[in-house]
């Protein structure tokens, strides 16, 4: 396979200034010329070999730093926002979309902000039997949507609360399925705060219930024990992280106060997850257990959901796991959770590929299937899939169910146990999927949905095929 050429201007220039070393000073630190220095820091030239290693070793640069998995979801989402019918005309090709990935990223990401608010204006425009409720209605994006791409762009990695997380679990002690009370012990003591099996939050619906008069922390008896002990490190990180939390939420500059305090909530559902799952420890445990789920779920006493996403996460430079992508989907094909370390970029709007084994999750429930999957760029995946179910509590009460995809390019395969007895050297053991039908380009799939866009359709009275219609 032929290697990616890597152009890393923005953060080879980042590297420099952060070091504030003039471009003559940090070339003769890096063995080159200052004339190539500036070809790199405006992506004229790309990144060799040797100017790698040189990075690595007279600036401890993490070579995986420079892969560009911020500039490939960027660009993956600008490419998205171009097909849409809004913007009629051509659309600019591949290599100039680049250019302003590598070279104007905050150009892009002004370009997709102005995107979404077209879309929702156009959506307003289409429901006009709803005008007067929507009267003073926004056309950012939504506080959810505003924080999620925070996260995407961040490569869902907080280095300043995850290693704090890692030092609270470090002083915690006893068996993995008893964290819940280790973590009431220690929010006890450490700030004064009691934790109450019921109370308040014993009643429909309620999960959590904090009295910062009384110090109470009341949480639902019904709620597993990773659920428990997850909830108590989350108001953990809300009384003794909150300084980080405020300054996070601070600088990421937020369009809205609705916004900042949906990702604080975030954030101390990060600090959360870390302190169950501490880097380090679970990093080594991954690696040893060769990424099978439900040992790594025991040995933390975690649940099957809280491995996946973590695993997701684990982007610490230096220390960084294999890349992985995680999703969560409803019933009705809605993604709830996504991200992506992987150059697999989930769609921002309309549903995900019907092929893709997510779906068949919920045909096969409390299992976790497996699927080689191949898209239109050509990169290949070890997809796994699996059902989780979360009960109200009794029988009259509703039932959440959803479908975790969890996946990793083929070239990691041989680290997961899932791939042990998979032909992946085999071109046909590999299910064509795609992002979704309005993006993907292939021919001759049984199950498209709609065209894609900005395709002209070519429509033949005389013949019908699988899907009735044929494009450009």
């Amino acid at each position: 396979m032929r290697a990616r050429k890597v152009f890393a201007g923005r953060k080879i220039r980042s590297i420099r200034q952060q070091h504030g070393l003039t471009q003559a000073a940090f070339a003769g630190q890096l063995g080159i010329s200052t004339s190539y220095l500036n070809q790199l820091e405006n992506n004229q030239r790309h990144v060799t070999a040797p100017v790698l290693l040189a990075l690595a070793d007279v600036f401890a640069v993490d070579i995986k730093d420079l892969s560009g998995n911020e500039d490939d979801r960027l660009l993956a989402d600008l490419s998205e926002a171009f097909a849409d019918p809004l913007f009629t005309g051509d659309t600019p090709p591949g290599p100039d979309l680049k250019l302003v990935v590598q070279n104007t990223p905050a150009v892009a990401h002004a370009f997709l902000s102005m995107h979404q608010a077209l879309r929702r204006a156009g959506e307003r425009l289409a429901e006009l039997d709803d005008t007067l409720e929507r009267t003073g209605a926004q056309t950012d994006p939504t506080p959810y949507e505003e924080v999620r791409d925070f996260f995407h762009y961040i490569d869902n990695y907080v280095d300043a609360l995850d290693t704090e997380a890692e030092k609270l679990a470090a002083t915690l002690s006893g068996p993995p399925g008893e964290k819940a009370r280790a973590l009431a012990d220690h929010i006890d003591k450490a700030h004064g705060v009691r934790v109450v099996f019921g109370g308040t939050a014993a009643g429909d619906g309620a999960l959590r219930r904090f009295d910062a008069a009384s110090r109470v922390l009341s949480l639902n008896p019904r709620l597993p024990q990773p659920s428990l002990a997850f909830h108590i490190a989350h108001q953990i990180a809300l009384i003794a992280h909150s300084g980080e939390i405020d300054a996070i939420t601070t600088k990421a500059g937020f369009r809205s106060a609705d916004a900042a305090a949906v990702c604080r909530i975030g954030l101390a559902n990060y600090f959360a997850g870390a302190t169950l799952l501490p880097y380090g420890a679970f990093l080594e445990t991954a690696r040893a257990l060769r990424h099978d789920l439900e040992l790594i779920a025991e040995r933390f006493g975690a649940s099957i959901e809280q491995v996946a996403h973590r695993l997701s996460t684990l982007q610490r430079p230096g220390l960084k796991g294999v890349p992985f992508f995680f999703a969560r989907v409803d019933q009705a094909g809605n993604i709830t959770k996504r991200h992506s370390a992987t150059k697999l970029q989930f769609a921002r709007f309309g549903s995900a590929c019907p092929l893709w084994n997510v779906h068949t999750a919920f045909e096969t429930p409390n299992r976790i299937i497996r699927q080689l999957a191949e898209t239109p760029d050509g990169i290949r995946y070890l997809c796994l899939a699996t059902t989780v179910t979360k009960s109200g509590g009794g029988f009259a009460k509703p039932v959440q169910r959803y479908a975790l995809a969890l996946g990793c390019e083929v070239r990691h395969a041989a680290e997961l146990v899932y791939a042990d007895d998979l032909d992946t050297a085999r071109d046909g053991a590999y299910a064509p999927i795609g992002i979704s039908c309005r993006l993907c380009e292939r021919h001759h799939c049984h199950q498209r949905a709609v065209p894609p866009l900005k395709h002209a359709l070519f429509i033949d009275e005389a013949a019908r095929d699988t899907v009735p219609f044929g494009f450009e």
